[in-house]
């Protein structure tokens, strides 16, 4: 294909009103959302392998969310216009890298998975998952290379016109996006069993590095005096809408704007995860420190032949420098 055919000049209620289909995107999500499902009721009647009992029900909402999310980018009027505006194209780039990925990692389905499989299965998922690929992919340097780069590289290659004029570039748009995303956000949240588990605070200044990178695109498609993939939109010789370069400003100011928009619940996620994972590790010291000094004092009362409790023994008894002077 070159062209789509001709559509009605783009208006809001399209975002509800016009539907398309991309069969890809549409067969995937309902395997995957009645696979999750199916390990969601198996989970609710066996308790899970690890004893926990039922499925987080927001967890469940985050990856049925994830996929409705993704079939409404790509079947939507956002579909319908997808290779006809630049801002359309956009706001598909930013929903398919971000927030589609976010939505489905949050759901942790790798670790539905695992309790799913017998103990045999479950080795083998951690074996791979151990491996040196999934080290390398998850190593943050290259997950973040990965989030960051794939717009570059769609906008100032030929990549870009290939997804508009080519019906597998185009299902690979809708698809290879969406799993990159899931390779950045998998790690970075940890919620799935991972190659090597790295500090959250780590996943925190990524998040700022890709908000930087993000704002240096939007600022060169704004800016940058150049109409990304001009000869294929003029060719269409739609007769309205905005010209070819306001509509290329209005897709920068999508990918800037929505970026930070979606990327703003995965930083509050981060935060809280650093949160809730300071508070247990505060616990776990308090209660280690605690059993250390009990078993100090009673080490010390039987070494002293002391029964009276610690503070109604001499201070010097207990003091590093001074005990040795009087039998302590």
């Amino acid at each position: 294909m070159t062209h789509p055919a001709a559509v009605a000049p783009w208006h809001w209620s399209a975002l509800a009103d016009t539907w398309t289909l991309e069969p890809a995107v549409a067969a995937l999500s309902a395997l995957l959302a009645a696979g999750y499902l199916a390990g969601v009721r198996r989970r609710r009647r066996t308790g899970g392998a690890d004893g926990d009992g039922p499925w987080p029900w927001h967890r469940t909402a985050a990856f049925l969310g994830g996929l409705a999310v993704w079939v409404w980018t790509t079947c939507s009027g956002l579909g319908a216009y997808e290779r006809v505006l630049f801002a359309d194209r956009a706001v598909q780039l930013v929903l398919l890298l971000m927030l589609v990925p976010m939505l489905l990692a949050l759901g942790a389905p790798v670790s539905l998975l695992a309790d799913a499989l017998p103990a045999a299965g479950r080795a083998r998922l951690r074996a791979a998952l151990s491996g040196r690929t999934s080290r390398v992919l998850m190593f943050p340097l290259v997950s973040t290379v990965l989030l960051v780069a794939p717009p570059w590289l769609l906008y100032f290659t030929p990549l870009y016109g290939r997804t508009l004029t080519d019906p597998l570039g185009n299902t690979a748009f809708h698809l290879v996006l969406v799993l990159i995303g899931l390779l950045y956000f998998w790690p970075r949240l940890q919620l799935d069993p991972v190659a090597h588990a790295y500090p959250l605070m780590i996943g925190v200044v990524i998040t700022f590095v890709e908000v930087v990178f993000d704002a240096a695109l939007a600022l060169v498609l704004l800016y940058g005096g150049h109409v990304i993939a001009e000869p294929y939109y003029a060719g269409l010789a739609r007769d309205w809408g905005p010209t070819l370069a306001r509509d290329q400003f209005v897709g920068g100011n999508a990918i800037w704007i929505l970026g930070d928009l979606v990327g703003l619940p995965f930083l509050c996620a981060l935060i809280r995860r650093l949160i809730v994972t300071g508070r247990a590790e505060t616990a776990a010291v308090d209660a280690a420190l605690d059993a250390a000094e009990e078993a100090r004092a009673a080490a010390t009362a039987g070494a002293t032949g002391a029964d009276a409790p610690a503070g109604d023994r001499p201070w010097w008894l207990d003091d590093p420098n001074l005990r040795h002077r009087y039998g302590g």
